[in-house]
């Protein structure tokens, strides 16, 4: 007879859960207030997200517990609070936008905002375990809710959208799924710490089925990251979505893949593996370069910024390939400053929502912000500050993001892949200083209506206002940041 397994409460150490509890007990209170009433406006279940939220970043922010918890399947290191805190900033400044004067469909409805809460939860497991299955289990939590959110925007397009990012996500899941079959058969384990052990101290044994299992589980981390050739939803799917909810798409679920591309590939790049060191360089050279080309040909705003957000995400996964400390420092310093760029960005092109017409539809194109300076200086001003910065140029926020993930990248000798990551950073120059030089320089395209930032509410303008600040003088907190993220790094042994 098997005898049953006691384990008593305090060995599940349920505090390394604690984050996660925070935020879906928040997507249950609000799921039960809207069973309870349907009176209440859309700013109180914002005022409500922003505020579990909030309460779960003090949670990581103030967490001392053991790192190991939950039958060993939670892993709360410091990349893991670390990169759930920026995952919980991230959250609430682009739940801001959803505060517009405008009456968007999405918004009327609290399972919304119940919904992003989920998917935040869904990220923080990702990031917070070195067990393939919990990993899984917080990527179908979050991609269920953003395959949901994207279709409740409700245009022709959120509904193609959504069918592709589903199709191609279900996809990436079966990849996952297989991927983790293969190495937990090879392995015995799911766990990708003792997982390393097992594959070094075999040297590697049954290497053809290893190689198996770690392309399946590249092309689902692929997906996700939206790295070449993986990529082809994302565009589609920015360009269906609202333009908040696309700037959260192209910031917040890639920082909790990034974290899941550094545990899954420290197994190979510690030993040196070959094969899967020159995979790694040839999807991040052609995720840096190929998206670069096809932005300059754009039309649109928000698929150039699909483009590049896709470009960026190659340049970050250099960190991973690279490996050092300084590299992993210089991952969540890139992608922190990137966040309040792109947040910026986006932000304008929601609050400068275009209203319909004959002439343009409903998209964004260039052609629609010519002359932007005219009709509001302001609002071009900022504009332009956030593509100077996205280009990386100097004193900008991702200049010093850029040049310090360069510099790892030479420290490592990898001088030919710093090389690559100037060359493109040049490139994207191009198609940023179009916008501007269409902002700038061009005249007003006639019978053109955008809603201007002086119609926007003061939420909307404060969260642009951040952006730009930190954009602009984001030179006088660089170090305090880096020391701010070597702490947590350096605690969790990258």
């Amino acid at each position: 007879m098997i005898q049953p397994i006691s384990i008593s409460f305090e060995q599940l150490n349920v505090l390394t859960i604690l984050p996660m509890i925070v935020t879906i007990f928040g997507a249950l209170t609000i799921l039960t207030i809207d069973l309870i009433t349907d009176k209440l406006h859309k700013s109180f279940y914002v005022m409500m997200t922003i505020m579990f939220l909030m309460i779960d970043l003090a949670v990581v922010l103030t967490y001392s517990n053991d790192t190991r918890g939950f039958f060993d399947l939670m892993l709360v290191d410091g990349i893991s609070l670390l990169a759930q805190a920026i995952i919980l900033v991230g959250s609430a400044l682009f739940v801001l936008l959803a505060l517009s004067q405008s009456r968007f469909h999405e918004y009327r409805y609290p399972e919304y905002f119940a919904l992003f809460l989920f998917m935040v939860a869904g990220f923080q497991f990702m990031v917070s375990s070195d067990s393939l299955i919990l990993i899984f289990v917080g990527i179908e939590t979050s991609s269920m809710a953003i395959y949901t959110i994207i279709a409740m925007h409700n245009r022709s397009k959120s509904i193609e959208a959504a069918i592709k990012y589903f199709t191609l996500g279900a996809l990436a899941t079966a990849f996952f799924a297989f991927g983790s079959m293969v190495l937990y058969g090879v392995s015995g384990t799911v766990e990708l710490g003792k997982m390393a052990e097992v594959f070094v101290s075999s040297g590697f044994a049954n290497y053809p089925y290893i190689l198996i299992g770690t392309v399946f589980i590249v092309a689902a981390l692929g997906f996700k990251l939206t790295l070449v050739p993986f990529h082809i939803w994302a565009p589609d799917v920015y360009e269906g979505s609202s333009a908040a909810l696309a700037g959260f798409i192209s910031i917040v679920p890639k920082i909790a893949g990034f974290v899941v591309a550094l545990r899954f590939f420290e197994i190979f790049i510690l030993v040196e593996n070959t094969f899967v060191y020159y995979l790694l360089y040839f999807i991040i050279v052609a995720t840096m370069t190929v998206p670069n080309m096809i932005a300059l040909v754009q039309t649109d705003i928000k698929r150039m910024l699909a483009y590049s957000s896709i470009s960026h995400a190659g340049f970050a996964l250099v960190a991973v390939l690279v490996g050092t400390t300084r590299a992993t420092e210089g991952l969540f310093l890139y992608w922190i400053l990137f966040l309040f760029t792109n947040l910026g960005a986006f932000a304008i092109l929601w609050v400068h929502r275009r209203k319909k017409d004959k002439k343009f539809g409903d998209g964004h194109p260039f052609e629609k912000f010519a002359g932007l300076v005219k009709t509001s200086p302001i609002t071009a001003s900022i504009m332009g500050l956030f593509m100077l910065s996205l280009a990386g140029v100097p004193p900008f926020s991702l200049f010093w993001g850029k040049m310090y993930l360069i510099g790892a990248t030479i420290s490592a000798d990898e001088l030919v892949l710093a090389i690559i990551m100037a060359l493109n950073s040049a490139i994207a120059v191009y198609y940023y200083l179009k916008l501007i030089v269409f902002m700038f320089l061009k005249d007003k395209v006639e019978d053109t209506n955008i809603v201007v930032m002086g119609n926007a509410n003061t939420t909307l303008k404060s969260v642009i206002g951040i952006s730009a600040i930190i954009t602009t003088v984001s030179v006088l907190f660089i170090d305090p940041l880096l020391e701010f993220i070597g702490y947590y790094v350096g605690i969790s042994g990258f």
